[in-house]
């Protein structure tokens, strides 16, 4: 479970059972998780998540695109 980027609270992180599926990437704190689409940037899951933090997040989703693609891309080598 690589860790890509740590924004505040807010731990960016890939799944290595993730293989296979669209670039995504999961957004944890706590005991709460997102899932989001990077290709085009959405919401695809949302585990305990308010809707204000919701906003904050996808913005360092759309911020760091081209980071998360990146990093995606070079773990699972595709």
């Amino acid at each position: 479970m690589p860790t890509v980027l740590q924004a505040g609270p807010y731990a960016f992180i890939f799944f290595s059972s993730d293989r296979g599926e669209p670039p995504h990437i999961h957004v944890k704190r706590d005991r709460q998780l997102a899932k989001y689409w990077l290709v085009p940037i959405a919401l695809e899951k949302n585990r305990g998540f308010k809707e204000h933090e919701l906003n904050l997040i996808v913005k360092l989703v759309e911020e760091h695109q081209t980071l998360l693609l990146n990093a995606w891309h070079d773990y699972f080598d595709t």
